[in-house]
């Protein structure tokens, strides 16, 4: 994208050309991967005895006011700036990598020439970028850079899942949530690959369920779940991320652990995995029940990061002057639901007994505590305050309203700007409730923050949804239409443990004609839906004339199609059916 103080040949960099750098001279080339990556870069490099090479790993450059924006551009940004203009900047401090003169805002390695001819280089760990910008000084002697390359590192995933759509921006949105979940997988899951690098268990949960419905490798989701029961202290409750050396207590995260071993029971076929790591969500209920009110089951004064959103004030849902949040007892409530079914599917049932029992004291207490007549919704704490969509699709996902009520409450939750809006990893959670409220028609008209990251030129998914100036562009927790596109759009999802049986739900939306295959412990699903006849400018799927739907099953897999209401049952092998539209 940029060359000063020298001249590549047209071939650099992507066939090996040699590049000149005169003595007394300060050189810069910047160079686009044009997607970003994790990669162990190479060197091959002559002469230039003393010469300085700085390779900077970037991945975006950043504008005057340090805002990332359109990662396409280069021309007119900067990736260093002085320290003085910094101070202010929180979100940097953290992150800033000294050097003479400016502060430079990216990963950086500095090699000082020998002078021998064909020195190599290969950095000691992967570094991720799309950009790599190499500056060049070089003393008495002309440098010569004679070889710049790089080796893609990462865990082997194979992506199984594919998806048939002649419409790009579907298709591009599944492509970097693939990608991102690819760039964010090594020895462990880990929330980014520029950043941390840690393995949470909140972010981990969506990447494993990613990896679920996209390949048949569940070597990764076993070593996740696994890592995170060797995590936990002697009170039994997990680390908020693991393995890692500085301790962090995310309790809520330990919930979605549970969650996560639902998720494999129900789509991997491993009942003994499943059952051996009972005894940890055994253990992180039993921990969260000592913090239970005995009269009404709130929890109050746990310890730790109570982390849900960072929507929140420091990710933190409010509190009341009781020292209760309603998101903290839904999220406790949704846990032991789902350990109910894992205790009923694998464990004990007088386990199961006992955690549905838990959860219906807790749904009787939200009812009491928080729901607001006047707006329709569950408040935040008790004092009515404050209302969140977190709030409202916890009370949905737990079933606390269903039918029309949930329908009715799913639009508030879309319509009413004045909640509190879930960010992009709380989003998975949000349109996994408006689908169960009966709205997933919608789904890919609740997509504008992965729009965003399409707009703005990012080949992997932002952290956060102000996509502009997000810190990390790429986090996982933020591909989850990877696999929504899926389970909620085409409809594929588990109706059994091990995935035994299918269900078949599709929302199409607008959409006329998509199809593609999920992997399935015996073999590949493969869904295909045409819409034939009625008019597309229509909004509703509604109204469209017939649904034409060719679903195959695995061999000795049976299951159902639900379209509006009705089931049609699903046998092994190929399903050949025709539905109205309405």
């Amino acid at each position: 994208r940029l060359a000063e103080g020298c001249t590549p040949p047209a071939a650099f960099p992507a066939e090996q050309a040699a590049v000149g750098i005169p003595a007394h001279t300060q050189a810069r080339i910047i160079l686009d991967q044009e997607v970003l990556t994790n990669a162990y870069l190479s060197l091959e490099f002559s002469g230039g005895r003393g010469s300085i090479i700085r390779i900077a790993y970037l991945e975006s450059y950043f504008d005057g006011q340090l805002i990332k924006g359109d990662r396409n551009q280069v021309a007119g940004k900067v990736c260093a700036a002085p320290a003085a203009s910094l101070m202010d900047r929180i979100p940097f401090r953290f992150f800033l990598k000294g050097d003479e003169g400016d502060i430079l805002l990216a990963r950086y390695d500095r090699l000082t020439s020998s002078g021998a001819d064909h020195q190599q280089w290969t950095s000691l760990a992967y570094r991720t970028y799309r950009y790599v910008q190499l500056d060049i000084q070089t003393q008495d002697e002309a440098l010569t850079l004679d070889d710049i390359c790089a080796v893609f590192t990462g865990y082997p995933f194979e992506l199984r899942a594919s998806l048939d759509t002649d419409d790009d921006q579907v298709q591009a949105i599944f492509d970097i949530g693939w990608r991102s979940a690819r760039l964010c997988a090594m020895e462990t899951y880990m929330d980014c690959p520029y950043y941390e690098q840690l393995q949470y268990l909140g972010d981990s949960r969506i990447q494993a369920l990613i990896s679920l419905y996209c390949t048949d490798d569940v070597r990764l989701v076993r070593n996740f779940l696994r890592q995170a029961a060797l995590s936990r202290n002697p009170e039994g409750i997990t680390s908020g991320r693991y393995p890692e050396s500085t301790p962090c207590r995310i309790p809520t995260f330990s919930l979605f652990y549970i969650g996560a071993l639902h998720d494999y029971m129900m789509y991997a076929r491993d009942e003994a995995f499943v059952r051996s790591l009972l005894p940890c969500a055994r253990q992180v209920l039993d921990y969260f029940a000592r913090f239970q009110q005995e009269a009404d089951g709130s929890v109050v004064n746990l310890p730790g990061w109570n982390f849900t959103d960072w929507s929140f004030d420091a990710g933190v849902s409010p509190t009341g002057a009781d020292g209760c949040s309603a998101v903290m007892d839904l999220q406790l409530m949704l846990a032991y639901q789902v350990a109910a079914g894992l205790e009923q599917a694998v464990g004990l049932s007088q386990l199961a007994e006992l955690y549905t029992a838990r959860a219906e004291t807790l749904a009787q207490t939200i009812r009491r505590k928080y729901w607001d007549e006047a707006r329709q919704l569950f408040a935040d704490r008790t004092e009515h305050d404050r209302f969140s969509q977190h709030t409202g699709l916890l009370a949905i996902l737990t079933g606390l309203v269903q039918g029309d009520e949930a329908r009715a409450m799913g639009q508030k939750l879309l319509d009413d700007t004045s909640l509190v809006q879930c960010s992009v990893y709380y989003k998975y959670y949000l349109h996994r409730a408006l689908a169960q409220a009966g709205l997933g028609d919608g789904y890919l008209d609740w997509l504008d923050t992965w729009r965003e990251n399409l707009r703005l030129g990012l080949t992997t998914v932002a952290e956060h949804s102000e996509v502009a100036t997000s810190r990390s562009d790429c986090h996982a927790w933020g591909a989850s239409p990877c696999g929504e596109l899926l389970r909620t759009v085409r409809g594929v999802d588990s109706d059994a443990p091990g995935f035994r049986r299918v269900r078949i739900e599709p929302h199409l939306g607008d959409i006329r004609k998509i199809g593609g295959t999920v992997p399935h412990p015996d073999g590949l699903i493969r869904v295909d839906y045409s819409l034939t006849g009625g008019d597309k400018s229509h909004r509703s799927v509604q109204q469209r004339g017939k649904l034409q739907v060719r679903i195959t099953l695995p061999e000795a897999v049976d299951g159902r199609f639900v379209w509006r209401g009705t089931d049609y049952p699903l046998h092994s092998g190929e399903n050949v059916l025709t539905v109205d539209a309405d």
